[in-house]
């Protein structure tokens, strides 16, 4: 049997079934609250300082459904939904929100994801050192900085990244996806925002690593394996590691959305058209079926990403079953 026949036999199929399921009622009840929430809040998408003559508010309620009863609004609205329509944004012209939703979504997935790629990798390589060298200088030189990396907040480090890094040494740019005809992501736009981002998770992933690596190395089959002669080496890669890996797998689903939904203040700073931006800018300016297209996108990933996690962890870890 190959391995890929022996990780699909391993998939929960009934529990991912069910999982799939109940996001059903659970994206609905999202909709729903943000729905109310948005409709709650003081003023309105064409509120000005000036008030516009009635026969113009009336036209304006009129084409986009403001003259409905509350209850037909929602259920039009869910209608849109389910058949993929986010709706016109209202401050955006010419632009609906699916356009909206298309321009941003990318550059903040290549953020969250980068930035996540950055902390497993780095957070792994430093957790595992300090863990191999417990009690010892490093160990507590890698743990300071972690502390340090947790604390700090990113609307502080990325503003010191672009005084000294963009301002200062000139090698990256100050925010933006450059000028015409140059306009798009690369590393001189995209490096500094990724860092940012992924300085907490270096540091989040580097003590759980630690500690993680620290409990597998003193476990019985650590044991079994150095009593068979086997190299440090060998018994650090082939069996430590992988056991110590999966509460990485279980902490790196969750956190992934995180960082996606997380990336709003980055965005902000480094000044990039990523979704965070046009769900802060619609939120200012009730741009209420733009703010609703971000949170339905936001709690998918959530919703998709603690699944694929969940399920991950079965795959790798014969003995988790999922009743």
């Amino acid at each position: 049997m190959s391995s890929l026949t022996r990780a699909l036999s391993r998939v929960p199929w009934a529990y991912t079934f069910r999982r799939l399921l109940i996001a059903v009622p659970t994206m609905l009840a999202i909709i729903t609250m943000a729905f109310l929430m948005m409709r709650a809040a003081p003023g309105g998408p064409f509120d000005g300082e000036r008030k516009l003559p009635a026969a113009t508010e009336q036209a304006i309620a009129a084409k986009f459904g403001f003259d409905k009863p509350l209850h037909e609004q929602y259920f039009d609205y869910v209608g849109g939904v389910l058949q993929g329509d986010f709706g016109p944004s209202y401050k955006t012209l010419g632009k609906s929100v699916n356009q909206l939703i298309a321009d941003g979504l990318p550059i903040s997935l290549t953020i969250g994801s980068l930035a996540m790629l950055l902390g497993l990798g780095l957070g792994t390589l430093l957790g595992v050192f300090a863990g191999l060298r417990q009690n010892t200088a490093a160990d507590f030189t890698v743990m300071g900085v972690a502390m340090a990396g947790i604390s700090i907040p990113t609307f502080v480090t990325g503003p010191i990244l672009i005084l000294l890094l963009a301002l200062g040494a000139g090698i990256f740019a100050v925010g933006g996806l450059g000028e015409y005809p140059n306009i798009g992501m690369n590393w001189h736009n995209m490096t500094l925002p990724v860092v940012a981002l992924a300085l907490p998770q270096i540091a989040i992933i580097s003590r759980l690593m630690r500690a993680s690596i620290i409990e597998t190395m003193r476990s019985n089959h650590i044991r079994t394996a150095r009593s068979k002669g086997l190299s440090e080496r060998q018994v650090i890669m082939r069996h430590a590691l992988p056991a110590a890996m999966l509460p990485l797998i279980s902490y790196a689903g969750p956190a992934m959305a995180r960082v996606m939904t997380g990336s709003v203040v980055i965005e902000k700073i480094f000044g990039l058209p990523g979704l965070g931006s046009y769900f802060v800018n619609g939120a200012l300016n009730r741009d209420y079926t733009l703010v609703m297209g971000a949170i339905i996108v936001y709690a998918g990933l959530i919703v998709l990403l603690n699944l694929v996690a969940d399920v991950l962890y079965a795959v790798l870890d014969p003995k988790v079953k999922y009743d």
